[in-house]
Parts: C-alpha cells; sequence; structure tokens
C-alpha cells in the first residue's frame, strides 16, 4: 500500500505532465493552473501568481505582460498593482531573468510600494522564479504567511512548475500557428481549384487558353466588382456571368 506522500507526488506528477499537453487549455488557463498546482504542493506556500510576458527588442524598454493569474483574489491584487506602476519584484526577475526571494516582507527594502501592498494582504514572504522557452516567458510568485516559511530547496518544484507553464504556452502558440497556416493552405488549394476550373470552363466556351481565360476572369471580375473567387465559384456552379440581382 503506497504512503499518502507517494500517492500525491504521482499525482502532483500526472498534473505537471498535463501542464504540456497541447489543447488541454488556453494560456490564461494554463497559468491558473499552474498556480493553483504550486499552492497545493509546494510546502509554505499559501498562494501563488504567474505572468506570461512579452520581451522587448530593446533591453532598455519595459517589459510588458500579456496574462496573469493568481490563486486568490488578494494575490491578484498585489500582482495588478505592480503591473500597473511598471515596477517591482517581478520587474527585476523579468530584466535579469534570475529568480528573487524575500524571507521576510517586513524587513524588506527593496521595493516599498510592493511589500506594503504585500503586507496589507498578510504575506510576510515570497519568491519569484522565471522560465525562458522562446518567445515564451513566465514568472511564477510563491507567497507565504510566516517569516522565512517558503524553505530554498522547495524552490525546484517552482522552477519545474514554471518551466512547464512557459513550455505548455509556447506549445499552444506554435499549436495555433500551425493550425491557421494549414487552414490558410487549404483555403489557398481550394481558391486555386475552383478558379482552374472556371478557366476551364471558359477556355471550352470562347475557345481560348489558359491565360486567355484567366484574363477573361480577371476583366470580368474587375468590371463588375466581384471577387475573382467568388466570380469562379459562380461559373462553376453553373450561374454564368450574368450577377445574382442587385449586386450590379
Amino acid at each position: 500500500m503506497p504512503s499518502a506522500e507517494t500517492v500525491l507526488t504521482d499525482q502532483l506528477a500526472v498534473e505537471i505532465a498535463r501542464l504540456g499537453i497541447v489543447g488541454e487549455s488556453s494560456d490564461l488557463g494554463t497559468l491558473h493552473r499552474v498556480t493553483e498546482l504550486a499552492s497545493r504542493a509546494v510546502p509554505g506556500c499559501a498562494g501563488a501568481a504567474s505572468v506570461r510576458w512579452a520581451l522587448p527588442s530593446d533591453e532598455s524598454e519595459r517589459p510588458e505582460p500579456l496574462a496573469s493569474a493568481a490563486s486568490h483574489p488578494d494575490l491578484a491584487e498585489v500582482t495588478d498593482l505592480q503591473l500597473q506602476r511598471g515596477n517591482g519584484p517581478i520587474f527585476d526577475v523579468v530584466r535579469t531573468r534570475r529568480a528573487m526571494i524575500s524571507d521576510d516582507v517586513l524587513a524588506e527594502t527593496r521595493w516599498p510600494a510592493s511589500t506594503s501592498d504585500m503586507l496589507r494582504r498578510g504575506v510576510r514572504c515570497f519568491s519569484t522564479t522565471p522560465h525562458y522557452n522562446a518567445p515564451v516567458l513566465v514568472t511564477l510568485s510563491l507567497y507565504g504567511v510566516t517569516p522565512r516559511c517558503l524553505n530554498p530547496d522547495q524552490q525546484s518544484l517552482a522552477a519545474l512548475l514554471a518551466a512547464q507553464g512557459s513550455a505548455a504556452v509556447s506549445n499552444t502558440l506554435q499549436y495555433d500557428q500551425v493550425h491557421r497556416t494549414a487552414i490558410q493552405l487549404q483555403e489557398a488549394v481550394e481558391t486555386r481549384a475552383v478558379v482552374d476550373q472556371a478557366k476551364g470552363i471558359l477556355m471550352h466556351a470562347l475557345g481560348c487558353d489558359a491565360d486567355e481565360a484567366f484574363s477573361a476572369l480577371r476583366r470580368i471580375s474587375q468590371s463588375r466588382r466581384v471577387k475573382l473567387t467568388a466570380l469562379a465559384q459562380r461559373i462553376v456552379g453553373d450561374q454564368g456571368l450574368t450577377p445574382p440581382p442587385g449586386t450590379e
């Protein structure tokens, strides 16, 4: 009989693996799942927030957040306030691509505005981990309610979650791009096929070659202000060259 810890580890491994399955969720859905997993799985973590970033080509420009998610409304506010100001620990992590940790927010001096936001919401320590999987950068922030409750030894799990989350978003973006390209190619093939059929009909009807038939198609399309594809479909559909009433 496996121990409870082993069962939890097995369940967590399956859930982390599912993050990388294309089509399981949108990028925002993936960020929500990453924060929820971090809140449940990382010892001492009372809540988490994650952000997907767009990186500028010029390092002097500010990185732009594209999507964010949090496991609790208070942490969503902490994140949103940093994003509105354009500064805070999350931005420093994005710029340096290095994880940052604060063992006690009450003693923290680096980000006064952000730490004030955290203290008002009961946060006493935090860590933020980045992961870059071109072209996607994801940051994962873990929050604790007592000082030093986030064990540095557990940061490897946070790094794994951030890495899997960024990989999932990157895979989804690539899948969407390939899917759009496939649709465009299919439409192009179908358009070419119907135009070729219309050319064949005109070649037979007018006794001309393919170039002359295509020129005739273009001339009729321009003079009647009908798209070439629509005109070809009309010809192939045995509707002839006379447009429907009201279209002239």
